[in-house]
């Protein structure tokens, strides 16, 4: 059985700290707001919904206590909707689509949302803590840096200079750019608030007049965590050919913190047919892939080629690729492991530029992709996220 995916709708991204747009929306709203959306889209009979997915990282405080059946309940799709959040890190957007297609592939579900929200103005980064990280039990043995050193310890193993990054961040803006002003994000969808009003419209990290002297400018954002707290010299025990780490990422090459959600609506050919509905893509393949822990983000690549390999392509056939933008060097590294040319990957810009909801992103790259493949009316795409621990995630979708 074939796995479909109908339509996908994310909302904007708010810049997440408290002076962004959207700090004043839960993320139960955020998620909420996207189902609303979709089934309001196409006069949706909830009732055949079986299920939403979610990815969420930080599930604590707002995104506590399972924020996808919170949101399931709130958007009135009927007290039949059942919800389960899950955390696979950054990969979660993308998890929670390639869950909802295996369900739909076993037989064991039709119909089923699935997506992602992060509102990472409320709930900070690191807030629910964890072993990995804060435990040293687990981190010193596992050589565990933070993702910034990881970044960077990819740049100076591979030979990525400061330069390198800060051009690959201006491209991301300017593309950005660009697909702002041509209204290429057409899965986008504006947050409003209690009385349906606009509180923003438009994603708000995005910065046309950005340049690389400016980019050159800013100050290296790991440099003093890497020597003050030992990272570095983590990093080289661990790749001891690395003689010393260059730091070479800040916040302009960097993934944006922000607020959003995203969804899409994955069934099968028979529940879309008994609703009406037109299939946009077929998932093809979803594959995982686990890294050292301590370059961590270097994921991409394997699990990209295992997808491939599920497939039965190239990389030579994929003809767009989203590659999450977690930090310039760690797409730059992606994209020489599958071979895509850069005139390939995320052509409308990435989270350097839009920003990265943790737990959303995977499924709003998802439909940045679809918009895009039909825009241009090519067929087929490949989205891929690293992740936080060591790991990669990557699915191949294709035109119907």
């Amino acid at each position: 059985m074939e796995a479909y995916i109908y339509d996908a709708v994310r909302t904007v991204r708010g810049k997440g700290n408290k002076k962004g747009a959207l700090n004043g929306i839960t993320p139960t709203d955020l998620a909420t707001q996207t189902l609303v959306n979709l089934r309001d889209k196409h006069d949706l009979d909830t009732t055949q919904v079986e299920d939403v997915i979610l990815g969420c990282v930080g599930q604590v405080m707002d995104q506590a206590a399972n924020i996808a059946k919170t949101a399931a309940q709130q958007s009135q799709y009927g007290d039949h909707l059942c919800g389960v959040t899950l955390n696979r890190f950054c990969g979660s957007g993308l998890e929670s689509i390639n869950q909802a297609a295996a369900y739909i592939k076993a037989g064991f579900r039709h119909l089923i949302v699935a997506g992602g929200v992060e509102s990472m103005s409320r709930v900070k980064m690191g807030a629910d803590g964890g072993g990995m990280f804060m435990d040293p039990a687990v981190a010193i043995p596992g050589n565990i840096v933070p993702q910034g050193i990881s970044a960077d310890l990819i740049a100076s193993k591979y030979g990525y200079s400061r330069n390198d990054v800060d051009e690959f961040a201006y491209t991301s803006q300017m593309r950005a750019a660009q697909a702002e002003k041509e209204s290429r994000y057409v899965s986008r969808i504006s947050v409003k608030d209690i009385n349906g009003i606009d509180v923003l419209s438009t994603d708000e990290n995005i910065r046309p007049s950005t340049t690389v002297e400016a980019l050159a400018g800013l100050n290296p954002s790991f440099a003093m965590m890497g020597s003050m707290a030992g990272f570095d010299a983590v990093a080289i025990d661990r790749y001891p050919e690395v003689e010393e780490i260059e730091h070479v990422h800040h916040a302009g090459n960097s993934s944006a913190i922000v607020d959003g959600a995203a969804v899409a609506l994955i069934g099968s050919k028979e529940a879309g047919q008994a609703l009406g509905l037109k299939p946009r893509f077929r998932i093809r393949a979803a594959a995982i892939h686990g890294t050292d822990p301590t370059i961590m983000l270097t994921g991409i690549g394997p699990a990209s080629h295992k997808a491939l390999k599920q497939a039965g392509m190239k990389p030579s056939d994929i003809d767009l690729f989203e590659i999450n933008e977690a930090f310039a060097a760690v797409v730059i590294k992606a994209m020489e492991d599958i071979g895509a040319d850069h005139s390939k990957v995320n052509v409308n810009g990435g989270a350097i530029a839009l920003g990265h909801p943790l737990g959303a992103t995977g499924c709003m790259l998802t439909g940045t992709l679809m918009d895009e493949l039909e825009r241009r009316d090519l067929n087929t795409g490949l989205v891929t996220l690293c992740i936080g621990g060591g790991m990669g995630i990557a699915s191949i979708i294709e035109r119907v």
